[in-house]
């Protein structure tokens, strides 16, 4: 990946990739959740505008492609203006979504150029998806993400082994078998409600925090991956843009604590981490 040095502060990358995590509202109310995002979630804090700015500086900056994320990003108020605003600006995004409720209007946004889908899948079972969602969301996920496949929408799927090889691979297969193309499978990360899981181990970070993409939270909060929570560089509510925050180094500073030596050797360190990133072989954000 090539990486934009910003010449105010030696050392600030640009990142090329950019997760915009909208809310923490969602329908399901998933075992592992990295973040903890339910029915009783809040949107947060950015305002309209905010979110706007934030788009507008990443793209100057030279981002090429971001994630609208939660939480269930299509529950936002700002999410359809925002899937709109963003391709005008040159940048592509991947939109992460349970695909549990999608009206024909948000079907005819995610069939625009420069727009595609991620998704997560636990079972070919009913039952074993339902438990892992906490809501009897399978019918509905399955037969949008056949819709999807049907309209020639991009869609890649992650399938989260929670504690069943076997289930987690019936699900890979079924995916296939449906005609998605993309789906990677991976373990619990220990961030969220993942911490509590019985398979979360370690760290769970790759080491490669910040290096080339960044996150901002729905408050407001930049960091360098939308795991390493603590790790704030700034908030673009009170410094008042992104580009400010990144320009200041204050970034590469808080990425730099969460990297890791080349040598070290951890089970939980991967050769690449791009949670969402587009042709990422990696999908922790699942």
């Amino acid at each position: 990946m090539s990486v934009r040095t910003i010449k105010e502060s030696p050392g600030a990358e640009s990142p090329e990739f950019l997760w915009v995590d909208l809310t923490r509202a969602c329908q399901l109310e998933c075992t592992h959740c990295l973040n903890g995002s339910g029915p009783g979630g809040s949107h947060g804090s950015m305002s309209t505008r905010e979110w706007m700015d934030l788009l507008r500086d990443a793209a100057a900056m030279g981002t090429r492609a971001v994630q609208l994320f939660g939480g269930e990003p299509t529950l936002h108020p700002d999410f359809e203006e925002l899937l709109l605003h963003a391709p005008g600006l040159g940048l592509s995004v991947e939109v992460y979504t349970n695909l549990v409720h999608v009206p024909e209007r948000l079907w005819k946004l995610f069939e625009r150029p420069g727009v595609s889908l991620a998704t997560s899948y636990y079972s070919a079972d009913p039952d074993g998806h339902n438990a892992v969602t906490r809501r009897p969301s399978h019918r509905r996920t399955r037969a949008n993400i056949v819709q999807a496949v049907e309209r020639g929408i991009g869609l890649r799927a992650g399938v989260i082994d929670t504690g069943s090889s076997q289930e987690a691979e019936s699900a890979r297969r079924d995916l296939t078998e449906l005609g998605v193309h993309s789906v990677r499978v991976d373990r619990v990360r220990p961030f969220g409600r993942g911490a509590q899981h019985p398979v979360a181990e370690g760290r769970g970070l790759c080491g490669n925090c910040g290096h080339g993409r960044a996150a901002v939270g729905p408050n407001g909060d930049v960091t360098p991956c939308p795991f390493a929570v603590s790790a704030v560089a700034g908030n673009v509510r009170v410094s008042g843009s992104f580009e400010a925050i990144v320009t200041s180094g204050a970034l590469a500073v808080t990425a730099s604590a969460h990297r890791r030596d080349p040598g070290d050797e951890d089970d939980d360190q991967d050769a690449e981490c791009t949670p969402g990133y587009p042709g990422s072989s990696c999908t922790p954000r699942n």
